[in-house]
């Protein structure tokens, strides 16, 4: 199946609680459409480069997901139907990462995975 990363950006007002049972329910629906999810992480509640929707700042949150591309396109427009979802992003890579990420351990030596193609940016409110 083919490897992506998918990070989403939550609304400031929702509570942590909040943001793990959307987090759930995103990742419940790409296993319940044939997928797995390898990695999630929590990157917190973080400052945003502008404002969005009247929102400063956005809970961020990261899958690597082993998943079929109809499933990943599902999890996606849901994202785009859920009001408390500011932006979301999904790219294919080629390697899956399965410990803590750059933005988790600060700035360091190692590789990132390459981005392969960019799945959607419906979303992203501009181009890449």
């Amino acid at each position: 199946m083919p490897l992506y990363e998918s990070t989403f950006i939550v609304r400031q007002d929702m509570s942590l609680n909040d943001v793990e049972k959307l987090t759930e329910n995103f990742s419940k629906i790409i296993t319940d459409n044939g997928g797995q999810v390898a990695y999630t992480e929590y990157w917190g509640l973080r400052n945003l480069s502008y404002i969005i929707n009247k929102n400063k700042k956005g809970h961020y949150v990261m899958f690597s997901l082993d998943a079929p591309s109809s499933a990943v396109d599902e999890m996606e427009r849901l994202m785009r139907l859920n009001e408390d979802v500011l932006r979301n992003a999904t790219f294919k890579v080629e390697s899956l990462i399965t410990e803590a990420s750059h933005m988790m351990k600060g700035s360091s030596d190692d590789e990132a995975p390459d981005v392969v193609e960019v799945v959607s940016n419906d979303n992203l409110g501009g181009e890449i």
